[in-house]
């Protein structure tokens, strides 16, 4: 065969039902939404956590990266699109083979009945292999976003197990229920992007584990800063950024209501990012970059369920609240529970995830607006602000959620409780207090200890480019000024 023939129109590569145009940009959100979390959320966990718990912390997600994508192909994902086992399950099987991948894309349980009669299922103009690793990816970022509440203490043996039977035996039935054809997708919820399979999910399975694994050392709670903020930010960054593939690709095509999700994602995140650090400097005298960012996140866990189903002003409307009843429940009410003051979750991913991604859940019930919705939705849906059958969408959003939320905890106590008759779920003292030296035998930065002072009868004379060089004068020097490393 000529070289040629694989780039005409149509060919053994490029059959009839392939569209050029929506399978490159699948591809290209499914790269967005992997730079996310491989290396976005790795570089923002390696340094929003202190300094003593940045490989871990790092490792806790690349690992969780790599094992849910074997886990995905070999089993979850036909668990979470494919043939119906129980209303709210598929019946697990590989996507490994060449006859399966390189077919057109299907979602088999997604057939449903229009007003005239006629049967139609969600079938994109892309082979099942696009489909197959766009969905991976929404599967691995649950997992590392999952991780951000139990960082800091639990037993990376444990995190290994906790994995792939968090993945087969939570997260593929949400997936399914909301997204896969399952009895939610069917009820008529709404959840555009994951507000509820992603969000409320690892959230509230982040509690729960924080729970069960216990809390960090007294000595972390109480003093955790971030060892690089600077670097943190560009975990961050790319964490934005990529949430355009993250929404922009929710809609499987190059369409226009992938357009208006993107624009909506962001014009969302800046409008929480903003109002969080307003309420910063109002209550507190001072904006914080780590505020920020936690405003920009719950910006953007907001804007998910309902991004390209919303209007842009709307977009404006969940920004102001995603920014602020988050920072309310996070800085406010998490201190007068006695619940939340109980269990550790390292980084609050209850507040930034499952409080905003509820949040976003129950607005999108509010704020759908009809012919945004007609332009993906496969049967006619509206939010309550826009009359009709508004008021019950917004109630099948609160049954969602309810069910999201009462899943994920009964599930995910249940794999902690097994993993415990034969791995302790947290680390041994020892380790808690040394941390990644004593749990992988290595070290983020070459410097002294975690806050050690300089000490010259112990360290010695630094080297600079090879020489020998003085000590710094700022260094027990003649200033009197002390570096605390």
């Amino acid at each position: 065969m000529n070289a040629s023939t694989a780039y005409e129109q149509v060919s053994p590569a490029v059959p009839s039902w392939l569209n050029k145009g929506d399978n490159a940009w699948q591809m290209t959100a499914s790269t967005l939404v992997a730079l996310q979390s491989m290396p976005g959320l790795v570089i923002l966990y390696a340094s929003i956590v202190k300094k003593k718990w940045a490989v871990n912390s790092a490792f806790m997600a690349l690992y969780a990266f790599a094992a849910v994508l074997i886990c995905w192909v070999l089993l979850g994902y036909r668990m979470a699109f494919g043939d119906e086992l129980l209303p709210f399950w598929g019946k697990g099987a590989p996507a490994l083979g060449q006859k399966y991948l390189l077919t057109r894309a299907r979602v088999p349980e997604s057939t449903h009945t229009l007003e005239d009669g006629t049967r139609e299922t969600v079938e994109p103009w892309y082979p099942m292999a696009s489909l197959v690793y766009f969905q991976f990816t929404f599967a691995a970022i649950t997992l590392i976003l999952l991780a951000g509440s139990v960082l800091g203490r639990m037993n990376i043996k444990a995190w290994m197990a906790f994995v792939p039977l968090w993945l087969i035996f939570s997260y593929t039935v949400g997936a399914f229920s909301l997204w896969g054809g399952g009895f939610l997708y069917h009820w008529g919820v709404i959840d555009y992007s994951g507000g509820y399979v992603i969000h409320l999910s690892s959230g509230i399975a982040g509690l729960t584990a924080a729970y069960w694994v216990g809390p960090r050392l007294k000595s972390d709670r109480e003093r955790f800063p971030p060892n690089n903020v600077l670097l943190m930010l560009a975990g961050a960054g790319l964490l934005w950024m990529g949430w355009s593939g993250f929404n922009g690709g929710a809609p499987y095509a190059a369409n226009i209501d992938a357009s208006i999700a993107v624009l909506n994602t962001n014009v969302c995140a800046a409008t929480s990012l903003l109002v969080w650090t307003s309420l910063d400097v109002v209550y507190f005298g001072k904006p914080s970059v780590i505020g920020a960012v936690q405003g920009m996140m719950t910006g953007l866990v907001c804007i998910t369920p309902g991004a390209g189903l919303v209007q842009s002003w709307a977009a404006i409307v969940m920004g102001i609240l995603s920014g602020s009843i988050p920072w309310v429940s996070m800085m406010i009410l998490h201190k007068k529970s006695a619940l939340l003051q109980k269990v550790d979750d390292t980084l609050g991913v209850f507040h930034t995830h499952a409080v905003a991604g509820l949040l976003g859940g129950l607005l999108t019930g509010l704020l759908a607006e009809p012919e945004l919705c007609d332009l993906i939705l496969p049967v006619n849906t509206r939010g309550a602000f826009y009359g009709g059958s508004g008021g019950v969408q917004f109630l099948k959003q609160v049954v969602a959620a309810l069910f999201v939320i009462g899943w994920n905890v009964v599930s995910t106590t249940i794999i902690l409780l097994f993993i415990r008759l034969f791995i302790p779920l947290r680390m041994p003292e020892e380790q808690l207090a040394i941390g990644d030296d004593a749990v992988h035998g290595e070290e983020a930065y070459a410097l002294w200890g975690d806050g050690e002072k300089y000490d010259p009868t112990k360290h010695g004379r630094n080297t600079l480019y090879g020489e020998e060089t003085a000590q710094s004068p700022y260094v027990n020097g003649a200033r009197g000024v002390t570096i605390n490393l």
